[in-house]
C-alpha cells in the first residue's frame, strides 16, 4: 500500500508474469478454474496498468503501451476461450520483457526471484 508508482508497476508486472505462469501450469494439468482465474487475474493487472497510463505526459510510449497492454489481453482472451498455450506463452514473454526494461530504467526495483519448483518435505525420514 505504501509502495510508489514506480515500485508499483514493477509489481504489478510480477503479479501479472505469475498469473500468466499459474495459467499455463494449470492448463498443462487441466485444472479449467484455476487456469481461468489466473488468465482473469492476469487481465485485471493489464486493466490497471491501461488505467495508469499518463497520455498527456507519456506522448507516444504511453501509446504503444496501451496498444500492447490490449493486444496482451486479446491474447488471453484467446488462450482462455481456445485452450491453448502459445498465446500465454506469448503475453509471458512479452511481460517479461516489459518488466525487464521497466526494471533497468528504475534501478531501485529488486530482481526478480527465480520460481522454484515445489518439493514436498517429508516429516518422516
Amino acid at each position: 500500500l505504501g509502495a510508489d508508482p514506480v515500485k508499483l508497476v514493477g509489481i504489478l508486472y510480477r503479479g501479472a508474469i505469475d498469473s500468466v505462469a499459474g495459467a499455463r501450469r494449470h492448463l498443462r494439468n487441466g485444472e479449467i478454474r484455476e487456469r481461468s482465474h489466473n488468465i482473469a487475474k492476469a487481465a485485471d493487472i493489464l486493466n490497471e496498468l491501461m488505467r495508469s497510463l499518463d497520455h498527456a505526459a507519456g506522448g507516444e510510449i504511453s501509446r504503444n503501451l496501451l496498444e500492447l497492454y490490449a493486444y496482451m489481453q486479446t491474447r488471453l482472451i484467446e488462450a482462455n476461450t481456445g485452450q491453448t498455450e502459445p498465446p500465454l506463452a506469448e503475453v509471458e514473454q512479452l511481460l517479461g520483457t516489459l518488466s525487464d526494461a521497466w526494471r533497468a530504467a528504475s534501478p531501485a526495483l529488486p530482481a526478480p526471484v527465480p520460481e522454484a519448483e515445489y518439493v514436498p518435505v517429508s516429516c518422516t525420514a
